[in-house]
């Protein structure tokens, strides 16, 4: 045989074998599209959790939480204090956070934590500094930082976000320019 004969014969056997295979592939997609119309079976799957097992709740826009930031580092500044300012949601994400110039460098995670802390509880850190000397393990909780510093944000009585202060001198001016953040909220 030449080295054409082999050829040809190859290309005869290739064609063959790729006329089963597309012909095997298109009875295997028609018997797919077949079994997927009877009724009942591959259907999508839609579930309605009803109006009574839902819950709303409410965030902080983005502005806001800049604008809460901002008057609490405008506060600090005003005492020539240099601190970072963290607001979070009331899941704990972090929305803002401004470090102020010549904020140390403890003071981004430090705002974060008091912040988290804040909302977690629903209360002032400091007032929760207090606690701890009944339950010291709470100390123990991820996250959290229970030195004074971190206001809590609400609407309608439940908590919807945490403004954390860090980096003053002392934990009650790191609360006060919170509070200063959570008044430019209307709180």
């Amino acid at each position: 045989m030449s080295g054409k004969g082999v050829s040809a014969r190859n290309r005869i056997l290739a064609g063959g074998v790729a006329a089963v295979a597309v012909t095997a592939g298109v009875v295997g997609v028609v018997a797919s599209n077949a079994d997927s119309t009877e009724p009942g079976t591959k259907a999508p799957v839609v579930a309605d959790a009803g109006e009574a097992n839902l819950q709303q709740s409410t965030h902080l826009t983005v502005a806001a939480a800049t604008r809460a930031a901002q008057a609490a580092l405008d506060a600090a500044k005003q005492e020539n204090q240099r601190v970072s300012v963290a607001v979070v949601d009331r899941d704990g994400n972090t929305i803002v956070v401004l470090r102020g110039d010549g904020a140390g460098p403890q003071s981004f995670e430090s705002a974060r934590e008091k912040a988290f802390t804040a909302v977690s509880w629903n209360a002032p850190t400091s007032k929760l500094v207090e606690r701890l000397a009944s339950a010291p393990q709470l100390a123990d909780i991820p996250g959290t930082l229970f030195l004074a510093g971190g206001a809590p944000v609400d609407a309608k009585g439940a908590p919807i976000a945490g403004i954390g202060v860090a980096g003053a001198p002392s934990g009650d001016l790191d609360e006060k320019f919170a509070q200063a953040g959570a008044a430019a909220l209307g709180h």
